[in-house]
């Protein structure tokens, strides 16, 4: 059962420019192992619409997802850097040190900071 969490990607977001970001944590249904992801997309009016993404997906592989918090990420492909920021009105703060330690293990080669700040 260990594999099948794992197999759930740490990281979905989008490929270039700035776009919000949710940190959901994912389980078992039932099960006290869990796993925490960041999704994020610029497609998302709101945070909201991305668990509304996410949550069926994983609903579908016998997982349940909490919202942690979201925020903003700020990614630049070009030269390999991301600013994790911002809050989401609805979830809250996410805990972006969290998000960045999350986004390091895909993005090994790119600079990643995060800070408090709105905008």
């Amino acid at each position: 059962m260990a594999g099948q969490l794992e197999s759930v990607p740490a990281v979905e977001i989008d490929p270039d420019g700035t776009f919000k970001y949710i940190l959901v944590r994912v389980q078992r249904v039932g099960g006290a192992e869990h796993r925490d992801v960041v999704r994020g997309t610029a497609a998302a009016e709101f945070h909201n619409h991305i668990f509304e993404k996410v949550n069926p997906e994983m609903e579908k592989l016998g997982f349940e997802c909490k919202c942690l918090g979201g925020g903003k990420i700020d990614h630049n492909s070009k030269d390999k850097k991301m600013r994790v920021f911002g809050l989401s009105t609805g979830y809250g703060k996410a805990d972006h040190a969290v998000t960045v330690e999350i986004l390091k293990k895909v993005y090994q080669d790119y600079e990643i900071t995060w800070s408090d700040d709105k905008k």
